[in-house]
């Protein structure tokens, strides 16, 4: 059921695409089987994900086979001439090697294994298509959103000291290293996405069977959710709307693209010197180029989804995820590519998804619900401040400031006391009986455990 849900989703999406003229993700998705990936790193992290419920032997030759189509078509194209201009010269041996596996399970698997082994191949190809999505969604944003609401949200911002803005002068002052540092980490969430959820995977192929709960399904229904979002509070960022866009680093930039200018669609050119009017904000159009991604944030979504599941991990997993999501923090807003109450409300879209997922899990339980509608019901209210209330806020800062942290951190609290009920370990009762251990039973290992 959820496949075809999910196919259909994708086969719609390809018809609004193709319908305004833009690529599709299924489109892109047959094209990245021969021509290149833009992004190698992607396909490779996904088949990762496919991986785990096969045994090391079985892994290795599925990488040794990925790896040879990925030579293969490497010497076609220089012996062609064709390069990989536009995109990156590995990453298709990846797809096919994922692909072959879907055609293994049918033909050669059965009962429970097939079923293991097609979990694996959707969980890296959930990965793919959350991508494929998401760029989708950005192009049909900037084509169908001509007008935009930064002047709201910079406004609503002043409640918050307009962190984006002094954000962006530390990042300036740092220069290149500070840039490049943060950027490397920005880029690729996505990586530390796939680290955090092969801890939670490792025993997939020892056991075979997946956990109830994992950071794929809330990595994938955040992308899936997200851009409707930004289909009804487009924003582009305050570096578009009151700056240059994108060519504001490209001096300090190793590998930021060359794009058009957006200045002239700016307000003016004030980030991160000049703090923007407060006054009278307005919808402005702005260029059918540049994506309408900042309400919510979904890096911060994405970061803070990566810190709640890294909890559980390691002491590694643990500061790897606080730094990452530190880090995101600091490089969207020291970008210029969102405001700080993009933040907020990223925060709490995150903590929502958790708590609905999780709450689905168990069974929708008094207390789940209750914390999903909670958090529903400050996502919208936030939204609905930042539209219609804006110069409130900008002119009562000490009151609508404080109110807003006071909101997000109160949907973190009732995250933390309804999730740690069910996750910590059961105690027993003052004056019970001790629990009796039980016996453990002797079983042979698996042949492919390590």
């Amino acid at each position: 059921m959820a496949a075809a849900v999910t196919l259909g989703f994708l086969a719609a999406l390809e018809a609004t695409a193709r319908h305004l003229g833009i690529p599709g993700p299924l489109a892109t998705w047959a094209r990245e089987l021969v021509f290149p990936p833009d992004s190698g790193g992607l396909l490779y992290s996904a088949l990762a994900l496919t991986l785990v419920v096969l045994t090391w032997r079985e892994r290795f030759v599925a990488i040794g086979a990925a790896v040879g189509v990925d030579v293969v078509l490497l010497v076609l194209r220089w012996a062609t001439g064709t390069g990989s201009s536009g995109g990156h010269p590995f990453g298709n041996g990846a797809l096919w090697v994922i692909l072959g596996l879907a055609v293994l399970a049918v033909t050669r698997r059965t009962g429970r294994e097939r079923l293991l082994l097609l979990k694996g191949v959707g969980l890296g190809l959930l990965l793919l298509a959350g991508r494929k999505t998401g760029d989708t969604w950005l192009l049909i944003t900037s084509e169908t959103r001509p007008l935009v609401l930064d002047q709201y949200l910079a406004a609503a911002d002043h409640a918050l000291g307009d962190p984006s803005w002094l954000a962006g002068r530390l990042v300036t002052a740092t220069g290149p290293v500070g840039f490049n540092v943060l950027e490397l980490v920005y880029g690729n969430l996505a990586l530390a996405a796939v680290v955090v959820a092969l801890y939670q995977l490792r025993r997939v192929a020892v056991e075979r069977r997946f956990p109830r709960h994992h950071l794929v399904r809330t990595f994938t229904v955040i992308g899936l959710l997200g851009p409707a979002c930004y289909m009804i509070f487009p924003v582009v960022g305050p570096v578009f709307a009151y700056g240059t866009g994108a060519a504001h680093w490209e001096s300090v930039s190793l590998w930021a693209p060359h794009l058009p200018p957006s200045e002239p669609w700016a307000v003016a050119d004030l980030w991160p010197r000049t703090l923007p009017a407060a006054d009278s904000p307005l919808p402005m159009p702005f260029d059918g180029i540049t994506p309408r991604n900042c309400m919510p944030s979904l890096h911060t979504a994405w970061a803070t989804a990566i810190f709640v599941h890294s909890r559980r991990g390691p002491r590694f997993l643990r500061y790897a995820g606080t730094f990452w999501l530190v880090a995101t923090l600091c490089a969207t807003l020291g970008f210029g590519y969102h405001y700080g109450v993009d933040l907020l409300a990223g925060v709490v879209f995150t903590l929502t998804i958790e708590a609905a997922l999780r709450t689905h899990d168990r069974g929708w339980c008094r207390p789940g619900v209750r914390l999903t509608a909670y958090g529903a019901g400050v996502f919208v209210a936030l939204l609905a401040s930042y539209r219609w209330l804006p110069e409130e806020m900008a002119a009562y800062p000490w009151i609508a400031g404080p109110l807003l942290l006071l909101v997000t951190a109160s949907v973190i609290a009732g995250y933390v006391r309804t999730v740690g009920r069910w996750t910590a370990p059961a105690v027993p009762t003052a004056g019970g009986p001790p629990p009796v251990p039980r016996p453990r039973q002797a079983s042979a290992p698996h042949p492919e455990a390590v």
